[in-house]
């Protein structure tokens, strides 16, 4: 066999090797999470950008864990040369997806006629600085943001905002009841089947913390009012 031959061989072999040691960790990690944490619902596993740890994608949870299975890491991965947050950055994807699942048909959406950006809003009818976006809603609609609201009242289920917010998904026109109850008009107490809940539970697994939170297209976040000028130059520079 000539030289070169053997060289490729060699190769092919290590790469062989390489990849069933890859799957081993990989089954070792799956199955380490199936015992502990038996209601995670595991995306995907794969090598992480630091030798010997794995990264585990669970909905919008990343998680860190040693390839034995003997080390779980909750926490933000920074690349310090590149001065990159490489969690972050794969979480915007995880948020990003999200949303996308939950369907647009779920969401209560005011369009820009000549619409450049889409945002998603985590919104609490009671919150002040939600109210003061909201009754801008002109000036993001002229700016070209077209603006997606989830419901986050931050009260909780059964609280009179959590109700406000049901009201409003099963009026006849959901726009205006919506602009209705954030200037604290009465609107018609209503009950129907509703995503408020689905809304909520997205908003706790992207660990919101107060409202309004902004979400990109992206998938990043904007916690906080945030004017639409600035919004606009933050979502050009995205």
């Amino acid at each position: 066999m000539q030289k070169s031959n053997k060289i490729i061989l060699l190769t092919l072999l290590i790469s062989l090797f390489s990849l069933v040691n890859v799957q081993a960790d990989e089954n070792v990690v799956k199955n380490t999470l199936n015992k502990a944490m038996p209601l995670l619902k595991i995306d995907s596993i794969k090598e992480s950008e630091v030798k010997g740890l794995f990264e585990v994608i669970a909905g919008t949870r990343i998680l860190y864990i040693s390839e034995d299975g003997k080390y779980l890491l909750q926490g933000q991965l920074i690349d310090i040369e590149a001065r990159k947050d490489l969690t972050d950055v794969k979480l915007a994807g995880t948020r990003k997806l999200a949303i996308e699942k939950l369907g647009k048909d779920k969401i209560i959406t005011f369009k820009a006629d000549q619409s450049k950006y889409t945002v998603s809003i985590f919104t609490d009818i009671d919150c002040g600085y939600c109210r003061k976006l909201h009754a801008e809603m002109d000036q993001y609609l002229a700016a070209g943001i077209s603006i997606q609201y989830l419901f986050f009242p931050r009260a909780g289920k059964g609280s009179d905002s959590y109700n406000k917010a049901v009201s409003v998904w099963c009026a006849e026109d959901r726009q205006s009841a919506l602009t209705a109850a954030k200037k604290d008009e009465k609107i018609e107490q209503k009950t129907c089947e509703n995503p408020v809940d689905e809304h909520i539970q997205l908003a706790v697994d992207f660990e919101v913390r107060g409202t309004p939170m902004i979400v990109t297209e992206k998938g990043n976040i904007f916690p906080g009012y945030v004017p639409a000028k600035q919004l606009a130059a933050a979502l050009a520079a995205e």
